[in-house]
């Protein structure tokens, strides 16, 4: 069976996809060539291509519109941050649940082992067929065409994935930010424990030159400092203005 063959096989499925991707291909080829795992080219002696140059190009298309997007949705953000986020969205786990959103995995041309071992269910042939696809749009089209269907099923995800990622470096940024201008770290300090011992909620302040910046709560005191951190974090102008200008 070659490629055409496949096309004229799969057409109606080849649309489906198509309409949930919100793109419609000149070379509907492309599209097959993306959804073919290499366990089904191996097994098909006229298929001579996988989905494996495509996924390639997809990594990198992903990466440049992903961090394009950033830098200009968030040009506050220091490079550390932003190749962390970009990595929480292009990551294998990422990737695959975009994946199922377009139920990708039921499109899959897989040989009869990985079917036989739930392959259209496996977060790593999900999210490297997921890359395909996207490196095909970008094949068939131009960058300004594949930038727009990216930014629109990943923009949704960008604002939920940089406060979790802020938050769980609020504790390091805000020190970074204090030793830098003042050549002090604050310290955290435990107002209030509550609750039975296996539901407590702890509440923390941060401390600087005995002043307290800001409250987190939380069921760890690990969480309610980071939660104070980025409460600090929120108003950190005010809080630099407000030390500089003491003597």
């Amino acid at each position: 069976m070659d490629i055409d063959s496949l096309v004229q096989r799969n057409k109606d499925d080849l649309a489906l996809l198509e309409q949930k991707l919100g793109y419609r291909f000149t070379d509907l080829r492309l599209l097959q060539k993306a959804l073919i795992h290499s366990s089904f080219a191996f097994e098909q002696a006229q298929i001579d291509k996988n989905n494996e140059i495509l996924e390639f190009l997809g990594d990198a298309v992903l990466d440049l519109v992903i961090g394009h997007t950033l830098c200009r949705r968030f040009p506050a953000m220091q490079e550390g941050e932003l190749t962390r986020l970009r990595s929480s969205l292009v990551n294998e786990t990422h990737l695959a649940l975009m994946a199922k959103d377009l139920d990708i995995g039921e499109y899959l041309c897989l040989g009869k082992g990985e079917c036989a071992s739930n392959g259209r269910k496996k977060s790593s042939i999900l999210s490297c067929a997921y890359e395909a696809v996207i490196g095909a749009v970008f094949e068939d089209s131009d960058y300004t065409t594949v930038a727009e269907i990216i930014n629109r099923f990943f923009l949704p995800a960008m604002d939920g994935k940089k406060e979790v990622l802020l938050m769980a470096d609020a504790k390091s940024r805000l020190q970074e930010a204090l030793q830098e201008k003042f050549n002090e770290a604050p310290s955290y300090q435990l107002d209030k424990e509550e609750g039975p011992s296996h539901q407590k909620i702890f509440t923390v302040s941060v401390v600087f030159r005995d002043v307290s910046l800001g409250v987190g709560t939380a069921g760890s005191k690990k969480e309610a400092e980071q939660r104070a951190a980025a409460a600090t974090l929120a108003d950190l102008e005010t809080v630099i203005e407000r030390f500089s200008a003491l003597p």
